[in-house]
């Protein structure tokens, strides 16, 4: 298996397949690389460079202690990005993933990335707080955390029907979806997967999205039953200085995978643009 080592000693997994541009796909809590595979084979099959890692603590990178949080995160794919020495790339993150992109973006991207996409992403900050007033109460992510201690195996399973839209009227509910992501969440790290929800939910992105003059697509859902629409993707459009929006009626938060085909359109018209 492909493993970097960063400062402190993590080792992290990621997937390099292909040759061209590369693009970069940061993955959702408490998932891994594998929740790529419906973008990682198509733009294969389109002849870019396609690359995915395992977050810290995540899938089959180390399970750690420490550093489950927005800063570490981000240091630790400028270290993957300059050990496979990427360059024009494209950086892709979904849910937490998306928080990521662009926090590495305006950290460390500056001469390595092209552009950056933004799916049903948690910027640019979804807490509710003074400066955030329509935010989503802290006792939801306090709620999430005392799951994840405590009932981690029951709670990947029902997690599920809202991040896919399946507890809708008429939602076709697919058990080997359900099933990959129980088997994604239940391989990383529970002390690591309940540091992230703070990361998730209590990182403001504001400046990050301020600070990046890359074209920046967001992409969502607007029945996200995880990241509310209205609170991130109508947000974060008005920070950037090159952004684009594409809202998605009725499309869920695990877009990427239920909605392979148009997200995948969209997305390479984004990058050929």
């Amino acid at each position: 298996m492909s493993k970097i080592t960063v400062k402190d000693g993590t080792e992290i997994f990621y997937k390099d397949w292909g040759t061209g541009q590369p693009l970069v796909f940061h993955h959702g809590w408490p998932l891994s690389a594998d929740d790529w595979d419906a973008q990682m084979f198509f733009f294969l099959e389109q002849g870019y460079r396609v690359i995915a890692h395992d977050r810290r603590g995540h899938g089959r990178s180390s399970q750690t202690a420490t550093g489950n949080e927005m800063d570490t995160y981000a240091a630790d794919v400028a270290e993957l990005v300059e050990a496979l020495d990427l360059k024009d790339a494209i950086h892709i993150g979904h849910s937490t993933g998306g928080g990521e992109v662009i926090h590495y973006a305006a950290k460390y991207g500056k001469g390595r990335i092209a552009k950056a996409v933004l799916i049903s992403a948690v910027p640019p900050i979804m807490v509710q707080n003074e400066s955030n007033p329509d935010g989503v109460p802290l006792a939801v992510f306090d709620d999430i955390r005392e799951n994840t201690a405590t009932n981690r195996n029951q709670f990947y399973q029902d997690i599920t029907f809202p991040f896919y839209g399946y507890n809708r009227e008429g939602a076709k509910v697919s058990k080997g979806i359900q099933d990959n992501w129980w088997r994604q969440g239940m391989m990383g790290g529970i002390k690591a997967h309940y540091d992230c929800v703070k990361a998730f939910s209590e990182t403001d992105f504001r400046e990050d999205l301020q600070s990046v003059d890359i074209p920046v697509l967001v992409m969502h859902g607007e029945d996200d039953q995880i990241v509310p629409f209205a609170n991130s993707a109508l947000k974060s459009i008005k920070l950037l200085k090159n952004g684009k929006l594409i809202s998605y009626p009725g499309f869920p938060h695990g877009m990427p995978t239920t909605e392979a085909a148009t997200i995948n359109k969209d997305l390479l018209a984004f990058i050929k643009e």
